[in-house]
């Protein structure tokens, strides 16, 4: 299953985003900021598992470029963090459109939940 969504302008010759060129510039991942994604990966799945069912529909980060906060749902984090393991960029993206920030919590948040949990089962 493809983690990422069809590009609606792939293959088409009158593609408005090929005036950009390609973004091949980037340089790839160093190994340790590899590691880096890859465990912010897992940590997204352990956070989607234990807040999904609560309501909650992603995380929202605090953008360092433009000093706004970003709203991402679980699957757009995933595909993110998939196209950076896999291609040492993030995919270009929509922002959401009029999120509820009550439908979205912290990175830090998200894992002070994970260790409430971990902490409280490891009381039983």
């Amino acid at each position: 299953m493809e983690d990422l969504p069809r590009d609606p302008f792939a293959d088409d010759p009158e593609d408005p985003a090929e005036a950009l060129g390609r973004l091949d510039d980037s340089e790839p991942l160093t190994p340790a900021e590899r590691d880096e994604a890859i465990t912010d990966l897992a940590d997204v799945e352990v956070f989607r598992s234990l807040l999904e069912p609560q309501g909650v529909l992603g995380l929202v980060l605090d953008c360092p470029e433009c000093g706004e906060q970003h709203y991402f749902d679980w699957e757009l984090l995933r595909g993110n963090l998939r196209q950076m393991i896999d291609n040492g960029q993030p995919q270009v993206h929509e922002p959401a459109f009029q999120p509820d920030p009550a439908n979205y919590v912290s990175w830090e948040y998200a894992r002070g939940y994970v260790d409430g949990v971990i902490d409280t089962e490891e009381r039983r």
